[in-house]
């Protein structure tokens, strides 16, 4: 038995508008409500059932033929960020970051400080500690790079700890860069947070694209988006009913890699270690057979959301597929064409059933299991 999914049109205007307005939403991991009801009332405007747990990780579901088994399309909301470590004596602050960023790439940052009380924020700039070259000159370059030689200077006329506590900001406060968003004629897209921004844009992309085309669903699908990979956590809640997870996520444009930002990129492995044989191989497949340019890359310095699926025991196939992104958690670059052709790949893989029947319980007879050589390709297994 043999499944031809069909490449179908992506709504562009639709998905570089949802990415620019999560781009311009702060969502550092732990600070992720605002962005999570957008986020859900965007999927009920798509007219899929949505919950939210109370952790606030989106669940959205595309029914399909077969409902006793579901497979996951895993996407993260969350961010990098900082929180306030300690007000300074001369009214700055000292911040730590939230998830894995180097402080190199905070210098220059503009952030908005969020405090406890509703509506009220403020906007700063993170600068090294020696940042005028009038008054240090060299040593603005010879100061070593890390977060301890850096603070927040707050656009408010603040000299001292009374100053800056008298405006609500608490040791705890929340402190998000601002993501800066700009798409070049050429179609390129710079940003920070496009690690996941633009892969939950995708993602939304390709269930609007099978919802409307009418098509057949196989399988039900659920659409999960997490807040909290930044920080490890991930894809966590899935349950013994999920066979398959695809995670999209961001693919690691640099030299020794193989990714671009103007492809899908098939991740083999990454630092928890390879990702399913047969699912990955079927992701190759399909980009083939859907005439989608793709690489396959490894990285080393990553994990994503089903690491920590994995990790917890969720008995499932999982693989991962990326948008190239240059200068990952620093000044951030993809391309419209790699967001699109990941949205592509999702709305094709959304339209095929499992690889294998063996896969509809988590355990089975030996004879039912797959060999390792087994072609898998857009082939089902028919027993």
């Amino acid at each position: 038995m043999t499944t031809e999914p069909k490449l179908l049109e992506i709504d562009l205007d639709y998905m570089v508008d949802l990415m620019v307005r999560l781009l311009e939403m702060p969502s550092p991991t732990g600070r992720t409500d605002e962005i999570m009801r957008l986020l859900g009332e965007e999927v009920e405007r798509l007219g899929l059932p949505v919950e939210l747990t109370r952790r606030g990780v989106l669940h959205a579901e595309m029914t399909g033929e077969r409902e006793d088994l579901k497979r996951v399309v895993v996407v993260h909301a969350d961010t990098i960020g900082c929180m306030v470590k300690d007000i300074k004596p001369n009214g700055r602050l000292r911040v730590v970051p939230i998830g894995t960023w180097a402080a190199r790439f905070a210098e220059g940052a503009r952030v908005t400080i969020f405090t406890d009380e509703p509506g009220t924020s403020y906007t700063g700039t993170i600068l090294p500690l020696k940042s005028s070259g009038h008054a240090f000159d060299i040593e603005v370059d010879t100061q070593p790079v890390a977060w301890d030689n850096v603070e927040v200077r707050i656009d408010e006329r603040v000299e001292g700890v009374e100053d800056v506590r008298a405006l609500g900001i608490q040791i705890g406060d929340f402190v998000a860069p601002h993501a800066l968003p700009y798409i070049s004629d050429s179609g390129f897209i710079n940003a920070r947070h496009l690690d996941n921004k633009a892969g939950v844009a995708a993602a939304m992309a390709a269930f609007k694209a099978v919802k409307e085309s009418g098509l057949p669903v196989p399988v039900t699908a659920t659409l999960v988006c997490t807040v909290a990979e930044e920080v490890g956590l991930g894809a966590t809640n899935l349950g013994p009913d999920v066979a398959e997870t695809l995670s999209i996520d961001a693919a690691v444009v640099a030299p020794g890699q193989h990714s671009r930002e103007d492809t899908v990129n098939i991740a083999m492995h990454d630092m928890s270690g390879p990702f399913d044989y047969h699912l990955t191989r079927r992701m190759d497949a399909m980009c083939r057979h859907l005439g989608i340019p793709y690489q396959r890359d490894l990285f080393t310095f990553y994990r994503s959301d089903i690491a920590a699926a994995l990790e917890a025991g969720t008995e499932m196939r999982a693989a991962l597929i990326g948008f190239g992104t240059d200068a990952s958690h620093g000044w951030e670059r993809t391309h419209i064409d790699g967001v699109e052709r990941i949205a592509q790949l999702v709305a094709g893989y959304l339209q095929v059933p499992f690889i294998f029947a063996h896969d509809a319980e988590p355990v089975g007879p030996v004879e039912t299991f797959p060999e390792q050589e087994q072609e898998v390709g857009l082939k089902v297994d028919p027993s």
